[in-house]
Parts: structure tokens; sequence; C-alpha cells
């Protein structure tokens, strides 16, 4: 076996034991755990030193993006200030491999007398069938949950590998299971990724669609002569026809090649109602761009427009609008 695959092997093995603690002896101080975050009206503050810090700072970032409000405090700047960061409502969740980090243990006071929650993750052996007293961060805690491993990954046994790995999955544990509690939709995880790359492949159909004057429409009774040129102005191949706001239906570059090969000229004679498609497919401004792409594949179609529940028309998305999006 090569170390590479040993490290991973260990870690595995380490995940595999959390998930059967999380199942079995510690169900009940996780689910205690959910329901003090859950419960908590301010927010999670996430402390820890060295290593453990590392994952709490991810951790914060996971519990914030995903509906819990949280915010990473480094446990030695809150001795020289920052503790003032922690206010009467929130609930502290503490990470340390060994339960007797020393800035966290001095940290317990405020934490106490502010009257906060205290939620640890720490790697020391808290069940009496172990055979071992908890650690002082642990007995401290409201609830204490066991992230302990068997053995490091490190071939040394010092470095933080394996218990770093089971710290953090814990963590995440716990913020999925807070955001299917809380009925964290994909609409609100997208509210919650604006920017980048996945803010990109989240974006609302309103944010892309073309509103206003930029909207190609005519009425029913619109000729088909003024129906070409408006389509042409605005570069959609596509125009709706409407009658208000309300939408009546549509007419695009292929409706308009296939009246041409039946009629020819005489197109020309005909309005907008006399050859548009009665019922197009729509779709709503606050739907995923990725819904407006699937649908645009499913109907081989570029254009969509926009309605509302009362099928009045607020845009149109056209397929070259969703290249900026990264989804195609």
């Amino acid at each position: 076996m090569t170390t590479a695959e040993n490290v991973v092997r260990i870690e595995a093995e380490a995940l595999r034991r959390l998930a059967d603690r999380i199942a079995g002896p510690m169900a009940a101080d996780f689910d205690r755990a959910l329901q003090l975050i859950l419960c908590c009206a301010g927010r999670v503050v996430v402390t820890g030193m060295g290593k453990s810090g590392l994952i709490g700072r991810k951790l914060a970032a996971t519990f914030a993006s995903t509906g819990t409000p949280a915010l990473y405090l480094h446990p030695a700047e809150a001795l020289h200030g920052d503790l003032g960061m922690v206010m009467r409502g929130d609930l502290v969740l503490a990470l340390s491999a060994s339960g007797e980090t020393v800035e966290i243990l001095e940290l317990l006071p405020t934490i106490k007398r502010l009257g906060v929650p205290l939620v640890s993750l720490t790697g020391d052996c808290l069940h009496p069938t172990n055979g071992h007293p908890p650690s002082s961060l642990a007995a401290a805690a409201d609830v204490a949950l066991d992230c302990s491993i068997h053995k490091e990954a490190c071939s040394l046994g010092l470095a933080p590998t394996a218990s770093t790995t089971t710290m953090l999955a814990l963590g995440d544990a716990l913020a999925v299971a807070l955001s299917e509690l809380r009925g964290f939709r994909a609409e609100d995880f997208a509210d919650l990724h604006p920017g980048g790359k996945l803010g990109k492949r989240l974006a609302r159909v309103s944010q892309l669609m073309h509103t206003g004057e930029s909207i190609p429409r005519v009425t029913a009774a619109t000729p088909m002569s003024e129906v070409i040129y408006e389509m042409s102005r605005k570069g959609l191949g596509i125009t709706a026809i409407t009658q208000g706001d309300t939408l009546l239906g549509i007419i695009s570059d292929g409706d308009l090649r296939r009246q041409l090969e039946r009629l020819g000229k005489d197109v020309l004679d005909l309005t907008a109602s006399q050859c548009m498609t009665s019922n197009p497919r729509t779709i709503r401004a606050e739907a995923f761009a990725a819904q407006a792409l699937d649908l645009m594949e499913q109907k081989k179609i570029t254009s969509l427009m926009v309605t509302d529940a009362s099928n009045n028309l607020q845009g149109v998305v056209h397929l070259h609008d969703l290249w900026g999006t990264q989804l195609v």
C-alpha cells in the first residue's frame, strides 16, 4: 500500500467511525446541537486555533452560505478586543482537537457571563464507555460533539490530518442538516451566491431578459411588413404579439420562413395575428437561467417570452443572453 493510499484509507475510516457515532451514541447530542443552533436568535460564532481555526473559517462560510448566519472569531484576537463580536443571542461553536486549547478556554468566562450557548467539537473521548473523562472544553459545553479519531494519517502521528478531516465533516453535517430544517431552497442559495461562476450559473431570468423598449412587440393587426421590420430592428429573431400587456402569440424567424415558403410575397398582405403561433412556450422572470436553457434545448428554440402569472409580457430572453452565464 502506498503512503498516499494509506492516508486516504485512514481518513476514510475516521469518517466511517464518525458516521457510526452520529447514527448511534452521539445521535441525541447531535440533535441537541441542531436545536440549539436552530433556536439561536443571533449568529453562530465559530472559533478555533491553528488547524482547527482553518477548519472553523470554512465552517463559518458554509453555515452562512446555507442559511445559518455565522462568522469566524480568532480566539487570540478575541482576547485582545474582538470578543466584543460575541453578543447575547449568539451561539459559540468551539473547535479544538485536544479540548484544552488555552486561548479558547480563556474565552469561557465571558461566554458564560453572556449566557451564550456553547457547542464544542473536540477530539477527546466524550462518552463514559471510552473510559476517559471529557476535556475542559467539552465539560464546559452545553453540547459536546465527539470528532475523535483512532489515529492520524500522518506517518509520525503528529500532523492534523484525519482529525481535521473528521472535524470538517462533522461541521458540514451540522450545516447541511440545519439548512434542511430551515427549508433552505435552491432559490435561497442563489440569492446568497450572486458572484463568480456559481452565481452566474444560478442567475435568474429577470437578470438576463430584455425589457421595456428592447422587447420586440407588435399588435395583432400589425401588417407583416412592419412585423419583419420590428424583428430586424430588435435583432432577437422573434417578436411578441400583444393586446395591451397580454401576450397573444409570437412570430419567430422560423415562422416567417415557413410562411414565405407557403405563400411567397403574399405573406406581406397578412397581419401578425394570421401568422403568429398562439399560446407560445413562456417562462417566469424568477426562474433560473438554467431552466430557460433547458426549455430552449427541449423545444429547439432560441428565445423565450417572459410572462407573469396573468400572462402579461415582462421581457424576452435569448440564447445569446445565456452565453455569459457559462451555461453554454
